[in-house]
């Protein structure tokens, strides 16, 4: 049977996950310095890490060929189907909000648009809110539909608020609270259930400190 693997997701989330595992007695010398290997060796070569782009942690765990993962709740609302979220992280802490111009606040219920990178996180708030709302894919800076008149609203991720404030936004409510998450593949939680809780609870352990 192959070791444990874990997907970790690339860029700030990395940096606070190999400073969780050192808190928690986890080797991992080789996530310092990967160079261009995307599968590492860490825990003195018990597990496999693999770096991965958020969305690809959440396709990676969920078909079973990485155990675990650690990825942003955002990543979990806009794209999981099928796996174990078991655990908050505590880091990499933001918010889904919808945001507007400062002029107009969400009570006024009178916009009909909305821009987002996030087509299922906007549209499972707006339908909780009973709200017929026109989605409005953008992939780049999603702030600037508002000032082109494109959408009445935009739903995005929120950490300082400075970009908002910028431009002339502002955040009207939050959807969701977001950080980094511990998930699991379903089978392997049943399968390899000893190898996961003796990982887990060395998280758990730094987490309670």
């Amino acid at each position: 049977m192959r070791k444990i693997r874990i997907a970790l997701t690339k860029g700030r989330l990395l940096e606070e996950s190999i400073a969780l595992f050192e808190r928690a007695g986890i080797e991992c010398e080789s996530l310092r310095h990967p160079g261009r290997r995307l599968i590492l060796p860490i825990a003195d070569g018990e597990m496999e890490a693999v770096l991965a782009k958020a969305a690809d942690v959440i396709t990676y765990v969920e078909n079973g060929v990485c155990d675990i993962g650690i990825v942003g709740k955002d990543t979990i609302m806009e794209c999981a189907t099928g796996l174990y979220e078991i655990m908050d992280l505590g880091f990499g802490r933001c918010r889904f909000a919808v945001a507007g111009p400062k002029e107009r606040t969400l009570a006024d219920g009178k916009y009909r648009r909305a821009a987002t990178k996030y087509l299922t996180v906007a549209g499972n708030y707006f339908e909780r809110k009973k709200m017929d709302v026109e989605l409005i894919k953008i992939e780049g800076s999603v702030e600037l539909a508002p000032l082109l008149d494109l959408s009445d609203v935009i739903v995005d991720i929120v950490e300082t608020g400075s970009t908002l404030k910028a431009n002339g936004l502002e955040v009207y409510e939050t959807v969701a609270e977001i950080s980094a998450r511990l998930v699991v593949n379903v089978a392997s939680l049943k399968l390899r259930k000893s190898e996961i809780d003796a990982f887990t609870r060395k998280i758990e352990a730094v987490l309670k400190a």
